[in-house]
This record gives structure tokens, C-alpha cells and sequence, in this order.
């Protein structure tokens, strides 16, 4: 009896919840900690039901977990709310299963520790980072990173909308997304230099193939970013340009169609001259509008 006394002290003065339990679920020992966290006497608590859930779903999942305990390697962590004397709290739970002569379950011990505060804090970090997401996203830049050989890192939400991205649609490279056009090339060759000499390049444009097709023109401006001399990712921003594309292309034509027109027709008076500059400006205008 004197040789587990040091044994017992261990476990009775114990911070963290010690507890045992039959493959029924019902508790067969109980340490100090545990009743001193729920507000019950040892005598209340042994027999009942251990880790009572607080909802249905949290039933659930701590019940799909715990199945492991009875295949190998029979154990298991889950992580569940329940009422103390200080209201709700979190435990992470680690439960082993003790095996008898015929290798079946005979009981379960389990330790549990208060996560409460870590888990406030993860929600918290978890609610700044979406609200910065949320501004981030609100802006006229999208954003996306990837690898120097073009692999996808990351891509803002708008920008999987704008090129009707789909995750199991086998692209996994940037490139996949460009559209023919011969600007391409110039664009592409920018970045291979922001890889190679570790330095920002000026903006430039794109233009992609979206969903069913559609033709979209992006300003780019993009970073490499660097470690221990060597670029590692380029992260950079896109801003959609397609409608102010659209206007200078239908001035353009405007001006070419006057021009064949003008060498048709008899030169009129220098102040008569149409000019096509307050039509460009008309037309950006109605488009910062809307």
C-alpha cells in the first residue's frame, strides 16, 4: 500500500482533469481536479456519464472521435464545451484504452487539460483575420501569389470569380488562365525578369480567358519576394480593366473611321476639326460612375 501512495499523490494533486471510465461511457474514477472543475463530489460523479454534451452536434463529433478507442491505436483526442463551476469551458481531452486478457476494452483513462483561452484566442486571431480579409477584398485590387514556375499559391475570392475558377479543374498554373493575345508575351517576360533579378517590375497588362470565354484585360502590379538573395514567390495585385480597354478600343476606331473619312472629304476650317479627346473623357467618366 506504501508503494503506491507516491503513485496516487500524482494523480490526486493532479492540475489537470484525470478520469476513468468503462466502454459504457460511465465513470469509474474521478480526481480531485475533475470535481473540483464541475462542482460535484466524487460520490456524485462516479456512475454517471462522463463528458455530458452540452448540444447534439457536439454529441456527434466527440462520439465519432471516441471510436477510436476501441480499434487500434486505441486512442483518441476531442475537444469539448462543458458546464463547470466557472460557467463553459473548452477541455482537450486525451483518452488511452485499457485492454484485458483477450485484448478487449475494459476501461478507459482519459486527462484533460482547459484550452479555453487558447481557443478564444484562435477565434479572435480567426475574427481579425477575416475582417482584414474583408478590407482587403473591398478595394479595387485582387490579389494572388505564386511560385517562380508559376504554381497557384494563393488567389483572392474576386479573382476566382472574375476568371470563373474551379478547384477541380485541373489548372494549377497561373499561365493557364491568358488568353492568346500578344501582349501576353510582354507581361510574361516581366515577371521572368522580376524572378531573375530579385526586383520590382514596372505594371502591366493582361488579358485572360474567363469563364465561357470572355476576354478580360487586368493591370498588374507584382513583387518578388525574396529570401537569402533567391525569389521565392511573386505576390502581386490585378485590377480589372476590361471596361476602360473596351472605350479605348471604340475610340480608336472612332479616330481611324474619321481619318478615312477626312481624306475623302475637302479639309474644313482647323476650329471645326472634330476631336475625339472629350469623348474618351466623357466615357471614363460615365464609367467611374457606374
Amino acid at each position: 500500500m506504501l508503494k503506491e501512495d507516491p503513485y496516487r499523490e500524482l494523480v490526486e494533486y493532479q492540475q489537470d482533469l484525470i478520469v476513468k471510465f468503462n466502454p459504457g461511457g460511465r465513470l469509474l474514477y474521478v480526481n480531485p481536479s475533475y470535481c473540483e472543475t464541475v462542482g460535484k463530489t466524487r460520490e456524485e460523479l462516479v456512475g454517471s456519464v462522463f463528458m455530458p454534451a452540452t448540444d447534439e452536434r457536439q454529441t456527434e463529433v466527440v462520439a465519432t472521435q471516441m471510436i477510436r478507442l476501441f480499434r487500434p491505436p486505441f486512442t483518441c483526442v476531442v475537444e469539448q464545451w462543458i458546464p463547470t463551476t466557472q460557467g463553459l469551458r473548452c477541455f482537450s481531452w486525451s483518452a488511452k484504452s485499457i485492454l484485458d486478457g483477450n485484448g478487449k476494452v475494459g476501461a478507459i483513462v482519459a486527462t484533460g487539460r482547459d484550452v479555453t483561452l487558447q481557443k478564444m484566442d484562435r477565434r479572435a486571431t480567426k475574427k481579425k483575420d477575416e475582417d482584414l480579409m474583408l478590407v482587403v477584398e473591398s478595394g479595387q485590387q485582387m490579389y494572388y501569389s505564386h511560385t517562380p514556375d508559376n504554381v497557384l499559391q494563393y488567389v483572392s475570392p474576386r479573382i476566382r470569380v472574375l476568371l470563373g475558377c474551379r478547384a477541380r479543374s485541373g489548372r494549377r498554373l497561373w499561365t493557364d488562365y491568358l488568353s492568346d493575345h500578344h501582349e501576353n508575351a510582354a507581361g510574361l517576360e516581366r515577371t521572368r525578369r522580376a524572378i531573375g533579378s530579385c526586383r520590382r517590375e514596372p505594371p502591366y497588362r493582361l488579358e485572360f480567358s474567363g469563364k465561357d470565354g470572355a476576354r478580360i484585360w487586368v493591370e498588374v502590379n507584382e513583387i518578388p519576394v525574396v529570401k537569402n538573395g533567391k525569389t521565392v514567390a511573386i505576390a502581386g495585385s490585378l485590377v480589372d480593366i476590361t471596361e476602360r480597354m473596351h472605350i479605348d478600343e471604340g475610340i480608336n476606331e472612332a479616330e481611324q473611321l474619321f481619318k478615312g473619312t477626312s481624306r475623302a472629304s475637302p479639309p474644313e476650317e482647323p476650329e471645326n476639326k472634330p476631336r475625339f479627346g472629350f469623348l474618351r473623357t466623357i466615357l471614363s467618366k460615365e464609367n467611374e460612375d457606374t
